[in-house]
């Protein structure tokens, strides 16, 4: 499966003007905060003059109904679908509506959405950066979702009415502070993006908001598109997403899960929200076989990411770091690799930002895959010569258990345009890794452990230095995988020494038996 080259893929960016400003370097200044929250843009709030006291909406009227009456003036911005790779002997004016219910382009390749940025260059760097600060920490619908607040970069055309938003994104930028400083070296500039603290429990919910939102136009007048359902086939973290989005609007949802395969507490999560559920005797990508089979003769939206909707609302976690930075650039972020759509979404925001004149860099970026499911991490050691998929072995990283990724020629991409790295961890990195950055405040999931091995391994090889601004994006909470953790620490995992284990003490209800438990832990200290 061959990648195309950058230059290709992405010249819808870079064959306009880039006539905007540059991002100062994170060393100079920074912007003053009032520039940094002044409304100079088109949402409801801004129309108001500044000294101007904005009133509580009527009792009987919702935030949606509220939008409604102030509707956001037109901006002439639009977005549509492109084959991604461009066939070679393809037809260049092949494009599609994203109202148009296809996955595929014309050649069998995938489809990526792509935006008119002309039309979004018409507007400064600094406008957009505004734009979007002055959205954050509002409820203001729909701009108070992490996702929505950058909706003229997601699905500028879609009317607020139809989106469907569980006010997702916003996540943390936490300083890891104790884990760089004591186990990394000194690091001072870490950080981890818990994408994990969203409503499902992963950054899964940033990209399902779009899809779902689409699908709710699709189905509403005057499209009326006869979409009975939608569907996909998960790991875990994806069913949950859907289940919960399309709950949310009403939409019937249909999950296909390899049985035994997830941990109860991503099952759980697809059931109690509604959905149909069957648990298949098959792994991921037996499901997504099924899946694309089902939804070619059944009016069912598919709902993967093979759909690049979902890439659109996973970019915006890219440019929430840069604003919580203040617009300043990270030096490297590290993504955990599964399917691999999601280290794509990530190049795209980051460049997207550049090429609009918001920074005037991207940072370099890392795909950590699990050793048992590690077909790209192949495929870059061979020098991107050939990709070979595989049949993955099972992990504890169980959303990142798969042998033939959809997104494969996204992830070269992304990783060539920004000299980006691959790299690897075997069960007990990860499980260790995941262990100790818990061990340091954090309570991590094993896709995080992931990400945190290949900083490891990065750090040892001087690749990462000690003074490098770097984001490792932790994509799911600890608490969807609770029983690795309960392995983990009871060392009960074969073949694994569980470094870092820390099982009860079981003591008699006796003083003089707990004072000698507690001497011992805190041996050294003064009493």
């Amino acid at each position: 499966m061959a990648a195309t080259t950058h230059a290709a893929s992405m010249s819808f960016l870079l064959s306009h003007p880039q006539s905007r400003s540059a991002t100062p370097s994170r060393h100079l200044q920074l912007r003053p905060a009032a520039r940094r929250v002044r409304c100079c843009a088109t949402d409801a709030t801004a129309a108001a003059p500044a000294a101007t006291t904005k009133h509580r909406r009527a009792a009987d009227e919702n935030i949606r109904e509220e939008a409604a009456r102030h509707p956001a003036p037109k901006q002439g911005l639009s977005a549509w679908y492109e084959p991604f790779p461009p066939a070679p002997n393809g037809d260049p004016n092949e494009r599609y509506s994203l109202d148009e219910i296809v996955y595929r382009s014309s050649s069998g390749g995938l489809l990526d959405v792509r935006h008119d940025m002309e039309a979004l260059a018409r507007f400064s760097g600094a406008y957009w950066r505004d734009l979007f600060d002055s959205r954050v920490g509002r409820t203001t619908w729909p701009y108070g979702s992490g996702v929505w607040s950058k909706k003229e970069f997601v699905l500028p055309e879609i009317d607020p009415d139809h989106i469907v938003s569980l006010f997702e994104g916003n996540s943390n930028l936490f300083w890891a502070e104790r884990l760089g400083r004591d186990h990394l070296g000194g690091m001072n500039d870490l950080w981890v993006k818990h994408c994990g603290i969203s409503h499902t429990g992963s950054f899964k919910d940033l990209g399902m908001t779009v899809l779902v939102s689409q699908v709710n136009r699709l189905r509403r007048a005057p499209l009326s598109r006869p979409i009975a359902g939608v569907g996909c086939a998960s790991t875990g973290d994806t069913s949950a997403a859907l289940s919960a989005y399309c709950a949310a609007a009403g939409i019937p949802a249909i999950v296909f899960l390899p049985a035994n395969r997830i941990s109860l507490e991503q099952l759980i999560q697809p059931i109690a929200n509604g959905a149909t559920v069957l648990s298949l005797d098959t792994d991921f990508d037996g499901c997504m076989r099924l899946i694309r089979e089902v939804t070619a003769e059944l009016p069912i939206y598919l709902a993967n990411s093979l759909n690049s909707l979902r890439l659109e609302g996973q970019k915006t976690a890219a440019i929430e770091i840069l604003q919580q930075f203040d617009w300043e650039v990270p030096d490297w972020v590290i993504v955990p690799g599964g399917n691999l759509g999601n280290i794509y979404a990530f190049y795209k925001g980051f460049e997207m930002c550049r090429v609009l004149g918001l920074v005037d860099r991207v940072p370099r970026l890392v795909c950590a895959q699990a050793a048992n499911a590690n077909p790209l991490y192949g495929y870059y050691k061979s020098g991107w010569t050939e990709f070979q998929p595989q049949v993955a072995r099972p992990t504890f990283a169980s959303a990142i258990q798969i042998g033939d990724p959809v997104s494969v020629d996204r992830a070269v991409v992304a990783l060539k345009a920004t000299n980006g790295i691959v790299e690897e961890a075997t069960e007990e990195e990860l499980m260790n890794a995941m262990s100790l950055a818990d061990r340091t405040g954090m309570f991590a999931c094993p896709h995080t452990g992931v990400a945190l091995a290949a900083l490891f391994k990065l750090r040892d090889q001087r690749i990462i230095g000690p003074n490098d601004r770097t984001v490792v994006v932790s994509t799911a909470h600890g608490l969807k995988f609770s029983q690795s953790k309960i392995d983990y620490h009871d060392s009960k995992i074969e073949d694994m020494a569980c470094k870092y284990s820390n099982p009860p003490v079981s003591v008699k209800a006796d003083f003089g038996a707990v004072m000698d438990v507690l001497k011992k832990r805190l041996k050294g200290a003064s009493f």
